[in-house]
């Protein structure tokens, strides 16, 4: 892959409350940084405010557990309130387990540690081995010891938004919750991943938010392609901005000249 090719995101924190999962900070993405940052500026704003009762499920009273395509599990660093965890409110659902730190995983972990992009390319792996993400607090991941994570293949994910109530329209800080569905997504287990996000009121709104490019990430070939397709999909987001602003500067002003003329002559009849 070449120098210029931007993969993965690293994401930054302002004291966000709840779970947050890390992927993407590694040498692999550090030239992602000032992209991120200019994303970060997109006006992309929640439509309401929304409750912390919000974190809850959408549908607290189905009692059948979704059947998952392959294991689902975490490395959970206990760093997080563990009410407002999204890994351990599908843990409560039956829909994932806990990892023991120092054990190894014998699938695919969105981790920092990635050197590579998570791409339809794993599917068949993630299905034979299982899919699992790391869990540690934004605000406590310099510390955190990353290196206690074992798995057979670790992999970062592509720029997607957050969609939970804590980091909404944040790049890429997203849930434990929200890194899984996005995965399932990716290597084309769409009903998996809806069933994840179906546990919050929040969760399919993520799905929806980011329809358009998990949809491309979905098609893609592998991770040199998804890489690809993602900068492309950035590059229109700066265009779109750039054109947004640009209208706004081209709008007529609120007092014009043909007005205060029009003033001046009432006053001298």
């Amino acid at each position: 892959m070449g120098k210029n090719q931007k993969r993965g995101f690293r994401s930054h924190n302002n004291g966000a409350r709840g779970d947050n999962s890390r992927h993407g900070r590694t040498k692999d993405n550090r030239d992602l940084a000032e992209c991120v940052q200019q994303v970060e500026k997109l006006d992309i704003s929640a439509e309401e405010e929304v409750s912390d009762e919000e974190l809850e499920t959408s549908s607290e009273e189905e009692d059948q557990v979704p059947v998952m395509p392959c294991r689902i599990a975490m490395f959970d660093f206990n760093q997080c309130d563990p009410k407002r965890c999204s890994g351990r409110k599908l843990q409560r659902h039956g829909l994932m387990t806990t990892i023991k730190l120092g054990s190894k995983f014998p699938g695919l972990v969105l981790s920092p540690t990635g050197t590579s992009t998570l791409s339809p390319a794993d599917r068949q792996f993630i299905l034979d081995h299982g899919l699992a993400v790391v869990d540690c607090s934004w605000n406590q991941v310099e510390g955190t010891p990353i290196h206690r994570v074992k798995a057979n293949e670790h992999r970062l994910l592509p720029f997607l938004i957050a969609a939970n109530p804590v980091n909404y329209g944040a790049p890429c800080k997203l849930t434990c919750a929200e890194a899984l569905a996005a995965g399932l997504w990716i290597i084309n287990e769409i009903p998996a991943a809806e069933a994840l996000m179906s546990k919050f009121k929040w969760g399919p709104n993520f799905l929806k938010l980011n329809e358009e490019v998990l949809e491309i990430y979905r098609g893609c070939k592998d991770s040199k392609d998804l890489i690809e397709k993602q900068n492309e999909h950035l590059k229109k987001l700066e265009e779109e901005h750039q054109r947004d602003r640009e209208r706004g500067m081209d709008l007529p002003p609120s007092y014009s000249e043909e007005d205060e003329g029009e003033e001046e002559e009432d006053e001298e009849e």
